[in-house]
């Protein structure tokens, strides 16, 4: 087989960023709370849209924090962290950790983790993770961390995820049960599209 030769590059005009903003908004995601333990005892906190599934073996999961981020070096500090993963009732819940200052906990129902880090009592799933290391991404972070532990799969939390599209949340719409065969395969094909909501905040 012969040996692969990168294309040649010409120079491009520079991507707008309010364009790049409402084109990757169409980009449907889940919302997850990224939670640690600070070395003086309090928790902490931030919303995230960035997290993902990195490797099963060894089982490795990352998300990206803004370099500006006032939280993120109170997680980093930690030096472990807790994924929680939202569901579509938690909406406030997701708002209070979008925000920028204050006590973000104050009235959150949590218990602590085996790693010490805050697991959100009625999110969907939970992952315990050891921070590896984090590596430059432009203006973000990309935090990559190692699964300690996780919510036992009988004990997952069986319902519709909280998600986030073009600024707004949203959830999984299904279909009726008594809708007509066709209908229900055409419904089944926009499974994943998302129901308006009002909140406009960021997650």
């Amino acid at each position: 087989m012969p040996a692969f030769t990168p294309p040649t590059t010409t120079p491009t005009a520079p991507v707008d960023d309010t364009a790049m903003r409402e084109v990757l908004s169409r980009f449907c995601t889940g919302v997850a709370v990224i939670t640690a333990r600070r070395p003086d005892g309090r928790p902490a906190g931030m919303a995230v849209q960035s997290f993902s599934s990195v490797s099963l073996d060894p089982p490795l999961v990352c998300f990206c924090p803004a370099r500006t981020s006032t939280t993120w070096p109170k997680i980093s500090e930690a030096g472990r962290f807790a994924v929680n993963v939202l569901a579509a009732d938690q909406q406030e819940l997701c708002r209070q950790f979008a925000v920028t200052g204050g006590d973000k906990f104050e009235g959150v129902d949590w218990r602590s983790g085996v790693n010490g880090a805050p697991l959100l009592t009625a999110a969907l799933a939970t992952l315990e993770c050891e921070l590896v290391e984090a590596l430059p991404g432009g203006d973000h972070l990309i935090a990559l961390g190692r699964v300690t532990a996780l919510t036992p799969p009988e004990r997952l939390r069986e319902t519709d995820p909280l998600l986030y599209f073009r600024r707004t949340y949203g959830r999984l719409r299904s279909a009726s049960p008594a809708a007509p065969a066709s209908s229900a395969a055409a419904s089944s094909s926009r499974s994943a599209s998302i129901a308006s909501a009002r909140s406009r905040s960021e997650a």
